[in-house]
């Protein structure tokens, strides 16, 4: 592998003169010893797999096993539609998005995981929420995934992206900082400016724990995946009009890997915390499951 750290990466983009999906189409064609054309081809499916997901998500009435969600995605985005809204258009197609896919994913559909399937929204979210508005092109589209995907290799290499090792931090906080970093590549930013946006997703999400209410990857998973979404956007802008974070990326993902060490096991996906702790969250436990909840109850990601 060509690069381990963010500052590789950035730094084989601009020595190259290339965009950080070039370096990563190129990581992949080397390491797959397949053409550009398969790579390419294989990243496509991937995208087609998740417009899938957003496209039941906002249209169908989704609904997971348990009940306890499903339909968010749609209602918000007939909310966005009106254009009386806080926070936006581009953000709410984002969100809308981001919690349908997820939706999706906890009603068993098909999704792709991004870093996880518990993360799965907030790459998609982000996506297909900007590109008619910035009239992307398929290519550059497929372009977000592998930039994305770089980010992430790196982060999973240095830290982790389970939230049984680290926490939610490191699945949603990690889509997020792959996120940030592709919308700004695929809005017209440099590599550098990337790099910054994946610092300042990252860092704003440190020490976000993962406590699944009874277990499932449902609540609060979906409405993090907004979040995580809303937060990249935020992220991406920030760097596109030139901020810095103080602290570099690759040192956001080591604070990030010492953080989930020190978190304890109650607040990494065991179920055990957090709100799944709270009297509501134990009341939804045991009239899903009862107490205990049977053995395999909690979703592996």
């Amino acid at each position: 592998m060509e690069f381990k750290t963010i500052e590789q990466l950035v730094q084989l983009a601009v020595h190259a003169g290339v965009s950080i999906s070039e370096v990563m189409i190129r990581e992949e064609m080397a390491a797959s010893d397949h053409t550009r054309e398969h790579v390419i081809s294989r990243m496509l499916a991937h995208l087609e797999t998740m417009e899938q997901a957003v496209e039941r998500g906002l249209t169908e009435d989704i609904r997971s096993h348990s009940g306890l969600t499903g339909g968010e995605g749609k209602r918000l985005h007939a909310y966005a539609a009106g254009g009386n809204t806080v926070s936006g258009r581009k953000m709410l197609n984002a969100v809308s998005r981001a919690i349908a896919t997820n939706e999706v994913n906890a009603a068993m559909g098909t999704i792709v995981a991004t870093p996880t399937a518990g993360a799965c929204g907030v790459i998609p979210g982000c996506l297909f929420g900007l590109a008619p508005e910035l009239g992307v092109s398929r290519e550059e589209m497929v372009r977000f995934l592998f930039t994305s995907g770089a980010i992430g290799m790196v982060i999973a290499n240095q830290s982790f992206i389970s939230g049984a090792a680290g926490g939610c931090q490191a699945e949603v906080g990690s889509a997020s900082a792959m996120a940030a970093g592709a919308v700004v590549e695929l809005a017209g930013g440099t590599p550098e400016q990337s790099a910054e946006a994946v610092a300042i997703a990252l860092k704003n999400t440190l020490g976000l724990v993962c406590d699944p209410v009874a277990g499932l990857v449902e609540v609060p998973c979906v409405m993090r995946n907004a979040m995580g979404a809303a937060n990249a956007l935020v992220a991406a802008d920030l760097a596109l009009a030139g901020v810095r974070s103080v602290i570099p990326a690759d040192e956001v993902i080591a604070a990030m890997y010492r953080i989930g060490q020190a978190m304890p096991n109650t607040l990494k996906e065991t179920a055990m915390g957090g709100l799944a702790d709270t009297p509501t969250g134990r009341k939804i436990k045991d009239r899903l499951f009862g107490d205990p909840p049977p053995s395999g109850s909690i979703r592996e990601e």
